[in-house]
């Protein structure tokens, strides 16, 4: 399959099933990161990951990781770390601040994928509506978190961080709870990893993971605006 590469505004992503299985899930190349178009790929399964010399990189992985929230694990020490330590935990008090955060370099990495351009992005989807954050502080300072995309039943994960130890397992608990209250199915995690592992997540087919977010976006018109609204 030859990529698509978007030109315009008006270009529309290829379906899903056509993406490169190597290297997996890549979809099309070009485009821009307006408001329209991220919200149009989130809706359809897609999501944008690309470093800062690369151009736009649209994505849409077989298999795709998820977490079924109601398998959604929770280690004893972890429980014992959230029934004996006082943190203030909020939600959306602060996305340019957690996206930032998640954007700064790991130990051993001189840059990340999460640019400026990103950032202004995706402040932008939350300023919307539909990217929200969770924050996780201790002592007014802000120690974990992570953001993503709501997409009405579904929410996908972007990214997360910690800068005390457990930060960001403790949004993610925060999260998944705060999901279960309106009736979420799942977090999408587009790919695996040993840490999404120990919570519990799997991969399923491409094709099951389109179809559920189909059915949450046709049963849940509401969901979004109810969970986060202030």
């Amino acid at each position: 399959m030859k990529l698509k590469i978007l030109m315009s505004e008006t270009d529309d992503f290829p379906d899903v099933s056509l993406a490169l299985e190597e290297p997996n899930g890549l979809l099309a190349v070009g485009g821009d990161l307006s408001l329209h178009r991220l919200i149009t790929a989130y809706q359809n399964g897609i999501f944008p990951w690309f470093n800062a010399d690369q151009p736009i990189l649209w994505w849409s992985p077989n298999p795709r990781a998820v977490i079924f929230l109601d398998n959604f694990k929770i280690t004893r020490s972890l429980q014992k770390i959230l029934r004996h330590q006082a943190f203030e935990i909020t939600i959306d008090q602060n996305f340019e601040q957690v996206i930032k955060a998640c954007a700064s370099p790991r130990p051993k990495q001189k840059e990340t994928w999460i640019s400026t351009d990103m950032v202004a992005a995706y402040c932008a989807l939350h300023q919307a509506g539909y990217a929200h954050s969770i924050e996780v502080w201790r002592d007014h300072q802000l120690i974990g978190g992570l953001y993503g995309v709501d997409c009405g039943g579904i929410f996908a994960g972007e990214s997360m961080f910690s800068f005390e130890s457990n930060g960001s397992k403790i949004a993610l608990v925060t999260l998944v709870n705060h999901l279960k209250k309106f009736d979420y199915q799942l977090i999408d995690c587009q790919f695996n990893n040993p840490f999404l592992q120990q919570f519990g997540s799997c991969d399923i087919p491409r094709a099951e993971f389109i179809k559920l977010l189909r059915a949450c976006k046709s049963s849940s018109s509401n969901t979004a605006l109810c969970a986060w609204s202030k």
